[in-house]
């Protein structure tokens, strides 16, 4: 486990060991998981550049407030979208490249509990959100990670760790069990993170399941199961959950350490010191290999999802998700990423 004291004291060597003017992109960034990594990238960098989406106005200026507040010197910028629709994901990063040349972090939050929902783009809601809308943002944003020195990664939140199998007849998970949807969902993940790490060996791909947090994923629920959730999780929480600040600065950590580099080794954040934790594995099993699947401990997922992702790979299954994923981006869009 790498250990609370070890994460803060990599992220207190930011300011020091990365260049001023990082600029960081999170998606989901107004609630939860996003918001309290935003906060905690505020704090450390030096004369960020952040961009956070999200569709509350009402939080997203609450949000700029406290970040002025812990760091006067960044720039903070609300792009407002509904990311669960694949159209709207476009024109946020369109924005995006026309004020940037590079981008050293995206960190994808955006998820629901509401399931057996449909967009108006014909896509599962809760998969949309989790899957196909963050994986639009990492392929439009990629050329300008790419770009990037000193740091490039991606990191994206859901449930590494619980990678399963993947029901090809039903990639968008409609008719997957619930108790399989986890693990369908946290496989299309990985598996999508591998396929776009063929193409970028430079960028740094991390997949990290957060461990019990206090969030809104509930949010706009109706229904008895839903209500039952929120009650459950309300009586059960405050005894299980995570801090919220301790989950933002190990959000933190991922997005910044060197335990986890790009393939390539380079521009991988900031250096391990004596007596820290040793460079993560990543999912081909290798130490520092580019993409990683990551427990709420901040170490690398075991050897049964090793083993399933070897699997995965023999059986041409990372070529089978981007070829449905591909065509489901020019079904929606009819062109190539933005």
């Amino acid at each position: 486990m790498v250990i609370l004291s070890e994460v803060q004291s990599s992220n207190a060597r930011i300011a020091s060991t990365l260049p001023a003017g990082l600029v960081a992109v999170f998606v989901g960034g107004t609630s939860g998981i996003g918001e309290t990594a935003l906060k905690q990238f505020v704090k450390h960098a030096r004369q960020p550049r952040i961009y956070y989406i999200g569709r509350s106005q009402e939080a997203a200026d609450r949000i700029a407030t406290a970040c002025k507040h812990l760091n006067p010197d960044g720039e903070y910028n609300l792009i407002k979208a509904d990311t669960s629709l694949i159209r709207n994901v476009d024109p946020v990063c369109q924005e995006i490249r026309s004020k940037e040349k590079a981008v050293n972090v995206l960190c994808l939050t955006t998820g629901t509990l509401l399931s057996h929902t449909e967009t108006s783009e014909n896509l599962h809601f809760a998969t949309s959100l989790a899957y196909y809308s963050r994986t639009r943002f990492i392929v439009n944003l990629l050329p300008l990670l790419k770009q990037a020195s000193s740091l490039r990664r991606v990191v994206t939140v859901f449930a590494a760790g619980y990678e399963g199998p993947i029901t090809t007849s039903d990639f968008q998970a409609w008719k997957v069990p619930m108790l399989s949807q986890r693990g369908h969902v946290s496989s299309l993940i990985t598996v999508s993170l591998e396929a776009l790490a063929r193409d970028a060996p430079s960028v740094s791909f991390i997949h990290n399941f957060p461990g019990s947090v206090k969030t809104n994923l509930a949010r706009g629920g109706e229904g008895a199961a839903i209500y039952v959730l929120k009650q459950v999780f309300k009586l059960i929480g405050p005894m299980i959950n995570m801090p919220n600040e301790e989950c933002g600065e190990r959000q933190l950590f991922l997005a910044t350490s060197g335990k986890y580099p790009s393939e390539d080794l380079e521009a991988s954040g900031v250096p391990l010191t004596a007596g820290d934790s040793p460079v993560a594995n990543g999912t081909s099993g290798k130490s520092g290999s580019g993409v990683y699947s990551v427990g709420s401990d901040g170490e690398s997922s075991g050897a049964r999802v090793v083993k399933l992702l070897a699997q995965f790979r023999k059986e041409g299954m990372v070529e089978q998700v981007w070829k449905h994923t591909d065509e489901e981006f020019e079904r929606i869009t009819g062109s190539d990423p933005a």
